[in-house]
């Protein structure tokens, strides 16, 4: 939502969202959707610490670390408006979803070097024309068709685990996407009626937090399954008897 106030950026070269921009300071144009990724990059830390502590295979602390730079990313986008952090945030969105598929579809893969070669060639290129193309409404296509091709295997997950503490992640990380989906959608298609609002609700904002979490439920139900493959007496444990994380055994030869 432009207006005539000042930056420090200078005009304005990237899609703008339902929020009044340099309301609080000349340095941040969409103050609540830069910060609303705060919780993010918390909660992609914990499970980077999770995942380190307890020498998890390192394509999950590589998944943590993904969380954060989409989240950094992000932050940058919605602090700038500008073109080139838009990519810095759309391009790490792929990249994650990219390393999503590679972990949820790796262990039954036969040819181990083929997938990862492929899906990183396959990021390289989208990175390099990102770069070089806009593709609106393109991208959000593009990603949601990645968002689907996980959505199977996810299933198979959670009907092959009878764990009900990691069945309630999953639950979670359904409920958190869905409710995610429908803030996104409230803010991009009402913002002209939202606008003649005393109160903006700030779904972009609420659309951040809720996959923060999203993401973390996710990352700790695919440590559970993955454990559970590994034989590591996976045990999905809550911290102050609230925050869930896995916590594994391995076996004394490992």
């Amino acid at each position: 939502m432009a207006d005539t106030i000042s930056s420090f950026w200078g005009p304005v070269t990237s899609p703008e969202w339902c929020e009044k921009n340099y309301v609080y300071s000349s340095y941040i144009a969409e103050f609540f959707n830069t910060v609303s990724n705060i919780p993010c990059l918390i909660l992609a830390l914990i499970g980077l610490v999770n995942a380190l502590r307890q020498r998890f295979e390192k394509r999950f602390s590589v998944l943590h670390i993904s969380n954060m730079v989409l989240a950094i990313g992000s932050m940058l986008y919605h602090a700038t408006l500008q073109r080139v952090q838009q990519q810095g945030d759309e391009t790490p969105m792929v990249w994650e979803m990219l390393l999503y598929i590679y972990i949820l579809y790796s262990p039954d893969w036969h040819y181990r070097s083929t997938m990862p070669t492929f899906l990183f060639l396959y990021g390289a290129a989208f990175a390099v024309a990102h770069a070089i193309i806009r593709f609106g409404a393109g991208f959000k296509v593009h990603y949601a068709i990645l968002c689907l091709l996980c959505i199977p295997r996810m299933y198979k997950y959670y009907i092959h685990t009878n764990d009900i503490h990691a069945k309630r992640l999953a639950k979670l990380y359904l409920m958190t996407i869905s409710l995610g989906t429908v803030c996104w959608l409230f803010d991009r298609l009402y913002c002209r009626k939202i606008s003649s609002w005393y109160f903006n609700p700030q779904g972009h904002a609420l659309w951040h937090v809720l996959m923060g979490f999203n993401s973390y439920f996710a990352n700790t139900f695919l440590m559970f399954c993955r454990a559970q493959q590994l034989e590591w007496n996976p045990r999905v444990v809550h911290f102050l008897g609230l925050f869930p994380y896995v916590k594994i055994q391995k076996p004394k030869s490992q």
